[in-house]
């Protein structure tokens, strides 16, 4: 069992670059863009020096809200190095969700690029912030969002209020490297470094807080599981702003010395490109990604005989889409990983040597210096193997707690210090675990969590909208898709498009409900308590029937 490491991630990437100061640390191939280990080290530290120059301090939160671009990967180790913590920011939010975030994470700096796939983010900032376009750079005092000072944009395009990223760049040479180091000093493994966002079952999302030693440890561990080495090149085309990007993707490479090849925006034959072009050996993805690439009409053009290894997480691998994954792409060493924001991200994880049955029919066993147990839901009595109850976790990789919220940590992590996942499981004789259920209503379609509480909460917005039950239903692509039973006020009449196009410009698209139904009444219990399972019953029929589709 490897050692548990004790440091921060500054100085995670400074062994690194001295141990491999030639390998690749970090490849943009659509930008023919390449870094060293020593180089990337070098850039980061004056990215750190910048941020201080600008007054970030140690523990400020400083938001990111953009794609996988260089200056993503360059803050998330910056922040490593100087003590301010990352804050990611899902690239598909809306301005009602970055307002939440902003006001709720207390961020003092935001880092955004100018638009995303045709949404212009200036727009929707200068929205929620009109006191920008009138503000001189760094010195903005905003009444919604008193905390918010810097905010820095991506390119070449000045914009009122706002500092450039080459700014920054400059600033950091006011800033002398002995400043620097003695602000790395005064970082703690235990500090909170990453702020995750993540969907709650009570309504908003809640802030989980990372630690250095949380995410190191974790992301060495998976490393471990997956055989990385210094020679080992990873097709990261997964978001940063999830756990999956800047932990198993990004972290993970640099604990081992492994090349980062970055794709910035999922497009099937750009990762196919890439693999062949970079000669990687390692590849994640959520299963939609593996099954995108296998079916790209122009697969079988590209040669990916480097392939050895990777992970496929996010939602449960139809076993066809694993076995083609092993056979047709070459990537005979893949891994399953299971796990959630709160542990890090990842719990249990399939081992390179394991079987095809095994890696498609459980989410592996626990890393090293994991405890897994599961326990009749509702206690702390443990069930005996082969029984389903829920799957509860324990150690390094548990997080601090939810940001400004200590009654929903102490619900989530016991007095003993377990984590409750929410996750119904079954751990076989051999440790290895099966997800069959959430005690949770979580939907996740392609890879993304969704929580039914949180769209209801929308809904309530809607002038016309009396009630709301949203459920999962399954989906043949996404794995589930959001279907939402609606209960109009009285005397209304709304259309399916009109409440889509109220949300349009409110919520993330992956959120909005594919399949709308109005209906009179829901499913009642006895004492009262709405029947969820017999909505999605219900609805499960009426697409099958094709009386629902989802333009309605």
């Amino acid at each position: 069992m490897p050692d548990l490491m004790n440091k921060t991630i500054g100085q995670l990437l400074e062994e690194v670059a001295e141990k491999f100061p030639n390998n690749d640390a970090v490849v943009f191939p659509n930008r023919e863009l390449r870094y060293s280990y020593e180089a990337f080290n070098r850039h980061c530290r004056q990215v750190a020096k910048g941020l201080m120059k600008l007054g970030v301090e140690k523990g400020d939160h400083l938001a990111v809200w953009t794609s996988n671009q260089p200056e993503w990967l360059a803050a998330q180790f910056a922040t490593g190095k100087m003590g301010a913590v990352l804050v990611t920011v899902n690239t598909n939010f809306q301005t009602t969700e970055l307002e939440y975030l902003l006001s709720h994470s207390d961020a003092t700096t935001l880092i955004l690029m100018e638009s995303y796939k045709g949404t212009s983010y200036v727009d929707m900032l200068y929205t929620i912030v009109p006191e920008l376009k009138t503000s001189v750079p760094g010195k903005l005092q905003s009444e919604s969002l008193p905390y918010l000072k810097n905010v820095i944009i991506l390119g070449e395009k000045r914009f009122p209020g706002m500092f450039l990223w080459s700014d920054i760049i400059k600033l950091g040479l006011e800033v002398e490297d002995e400043t620097l180091e003695k602000r790395q000093a005064e970082l703690h493994p235990d500090d909170v470094i990453n702020m995750q966002y993540t969907s709650g079952t009570t309504g908003y999302p809640k802030g989980v807080m990372l630690s250095h030693y949380n995410l190191i440890n974790n992301a060495n561990s998976i490393a471990t599981c997956m055989n990385l080495t210094n020679k080992d090149r990873l097709c990261i085309p997964v978001p940063f702003f999830h756990t999956f990007g800047c932990v198993l993707g990004t972290l993970t490479s640099v604990t081992a010395g492994t090349s980062m090849v970055v794709i910035e925006e999922f497009h099937a034959e750009q990762v196919l490109k890439a693999v062949e072009a970079e000669k990687c050996t390692a590849l994640h993805g959520v299963p939609t990604m593996f099954i995108a690439e296998l079916n790209h009409p122009n697969f079988e053009k590209y040669d990916l005989s480097s392939l050895r290894t990777g992970i496929m997480a996010g939602s449960t691998c139809p076993i066809e889409v694993m076995r083609a994954v092993t056979e047709k792409m070459g990537v005979k060493e893949i891994t399953i990983a299971y796990g959630q924001t709160e542990s890090s991200p990842v719990i249990t994880q399939t081992r390179t040597n394991d079987p095809l049955e095994i890696r498609v029919t459980t989410v592996g066993r626990p890393l090293p210096n994991v405890e897994v147990k599961i326990v009749e839901p509702g206690t702390d009595r443990e069930v005996p193997r082969n029984v389903e109850g829920e799957l509860c976790t324990r150690g390094y990789h548990v997080m601090k707690g939810y940001y400004k919220n200590e009654k929903v940590t102490r619900e989530t992590i016991d007095a003993d210090g377990w984590l409750h996942t929410g996750d119904l499981a079954v751990m076989d004789d051999n440790g290895y675990c099966r997800i069959v259920g959430r005690l949770k209503d979580m939907i996740i379609r392609g890879g993304e969590n969704i929580y039914p509480r949180e769209i209801e909460e929308y809904f309530y917005l809607h002038p016309k909208v009396l009630d709301v039950q949203v459920v999962g239903v399954p989906d043949e692509f996404y794995g589930e898709e959001v279907m939402a039973w609606v209960k109009l006020k009285e005397k209304q009449t709304a259309s399916a498009e009109e409440i889509r196009e109220f949300f349009k410009s409110r919520i993330s698209h992956h959120k909005i409900p594919r399949f709308i139904q109005f209906c009179e009444e829901f499913p009642l219990t006895a004492s009262g308590k709405i029947q969820k399972f017999k909505l999605r019953q219900k609805g499960i029929e009426l697409i099958k029937d094709r009386i629902l589709k989802g333009g309605s």
